[in-house]
């Protein structure tokens, strides 16, 4: 009889996230005609949010926000940056395309500490089906700029904490992040709260990749609002 009902009370949670997948948050989001362009990325499984390096209108610049000579130097020619926040025994036992071992698999669905993944784009993301971008205002990339900064954990001079000086690539690293990891505050959760807090179109509940994509997609197709007027 226990084990029936935690099946049902089992099926009943996953039927609410994926509820909350079609609900959408901030449904009047029209993108903004000359806006700045953002992205929205997914492998799959993990979606990430992929910004300008360098955006002039709200004078942001990642480098300066990492504040490291040897990022600076490497990445000076490079033209967008992703961030992704997750689990950290998810991160590290990723490395070499493996999966993480069962033990991590585990241990993720309970409150653990997690990593910033920094990825580093030549260019901009190439379009495709896991590719989504947006042209948001000058205020919602600040907001957006400002979630992701929030996310990482400083230092006692309020830089990031560089946790690996490589990561998957030449391209990408770890820095440390706040927040703790689990069954109901995944990576996907925290790629769809920066965009609804930042007055983008979101998920009500996002707890998977596809969670993510299918509202921003649906953003995507929006015509785009009218310029102001004076």
């Amino acid at each position: 009889m226990f084990l029936r009902w935690l099946m049902s009370a089992f099926v009943a949670f996953i039927l609410l996230l994926m509820t909350g997948t079609l609900v959408p948050v901030n449904r009047d989001f029209r993108q903004t005609p000359d806006g700045i362009q953002v992205f929205v990325v997914s492998n799959g499984v993990h979606s990430d949010l992929v910004l300008p390096v360098r955006e002039p209108r709200t004078a942001t610049n990642w480098l300066q926000k990492l504040d490291n000579a040897a990022v600076v130097t490497k990445f000076e020619r490079y033209e967008y940056v992703g961030f992704g926040w997750g689990n950290e025994g998810f991160y590290l036992g990723s490395y070499g395309g493996q999966y993480p071992g069962l033990g991590n698999t585990l241990r993720a669905a309970l409150p653990s500490p997690t990593l910033l993944h920094v990825d580093f784009y030549k260019n901009a993301p190439r379009l495709g089906e896991r590719v989504v971008p947006l042209l948001v205002s000058e205020v919602q990339y600040r907001q957006l700029a400002a979630f992701v900064e929030q996310s990482w954990q400083p230092d006692s001079a309020g830089r990031p904490i560089l946790l690996t000086a490589a990561g998957y690539t030449p391209d990408d690293f770890f820095v440390r992040a706040r927040g703790c990891y689990h069954i109901l505050r995944t990576c996907n959760d925290w790629t769809n709260q920066g965009l609804r807090t930042s007055g983008l179109r979101a998920a009500l509940k996002a707890p998977f990749a596809a969670s993510v994509l299918y509202q921003a997609r649906r953003a995507a197709k929006k015509p785009p609002g009218r310029l102001p007027t004076n």
